[in-house]
């Protein structure tokens, strides 16, 4: 098992400062096959309630970040039409609701740059859209391990209504952290039995393992030396 606080130890980092690409490859070089993302959301849907937790199954990604292993002399192309393993975030979903902990299958996870919050015109709109929870972090994280053929799942622990709720008051950061205190005990229940009960991988139910077969469209005698190397722990069983 290995934990990593993407924003730093203390929180540090903003979403768009992270080093993910980092995160990833360490996750990839320590041997790590699965992956419980865990992160705070506002909620975009009346019937997510603060204090759920939302295990979601896409990814709008409005950011402009570094999101892929590849470029610099080789190119893929990788999948991401299911961008989580599903039997994993089933599994992860059916275990909350086995612990009493209200939640959510499958649901849109909209992207955004941050660090500032949304305005009420972006809220609005991100509804229309069809979203049901926005975060900072999620579909960079997606990406990358799905390069990395890593077993990806994101547990999403709503805080807020964003500021589209009438009713509600707009997000702030003080709202966040309370409403994530009182939901992190939750998760950390979730993960508890997740982790100890969690079955063998099933190669026939998961393809994440085998996500870059076939997607690497470079010609292997065309990689620079040193970038083959640097990327062996994400590409070295397909080119060598």
């Amino acid at each position: 098992m290995a934990f990593l606080s993407r924003h730093g130890r203390g929180h540090r980092r903003l979403p768009f400062e992270v080093n993910y690409r980092a995160n990833v490859y360490g996750f990839k070089v320590l041997g790590v096959e699965r992956l419980i993302s865990v992160s705070a959301v506002g909620s975009l849907k009346e019937e997510i309630k603060p204090r759920d937790i939302v295990f979601s199954d896409q990814f709008y990604d409005k950011t402009h970040r570094p999101s892929t292993f590849f470029g610099g002399g080789v190119a893929a192309h990788v999948s991401l039409a299911h961008p989580v393993c599903g039997p994993l975030s089933r599994f992860l979903y059916d275990t909350a609701v086995g612990l009493g902990v209200r939640s959510h299958p499958g649901g849109t996870y909209i992207c955004m740059e941050g660090p500032a919050f949304s305005t009420m015109a972006e809220s609005r709109i991100h509804r229309a859209w069809g979203g049901d929870v926005i975060g900072m972090t999620g579909a960079t994280e997606a990406k990358l391990f799905r390069e990395a053929e890593i077993c990806y799942a994101t547990m999403n622990l709503a805080t807020d209504y964003d500021v589209w709720h009438a009713e509600e008051g707009h997000v702030s950061v003080e709202m966040i952290l309370e409403n994530l205190g009182l939901n992190i005990h939750n998760a950390k229940a979730v993960i508890r039995r997740a982790v100890a009960a969690l079955p063998p991988h099933d190669p026939a139910a998961c393809g994440c393992r085998e996500a870059l077969r076939n997607t690497i469209v470079t010609a292997p005698s065309l990689v620079p030396p040193a970038l083959k190397r640097k990327l062996g722990p994400i590409i070295g069983k397909y080119m060598r």
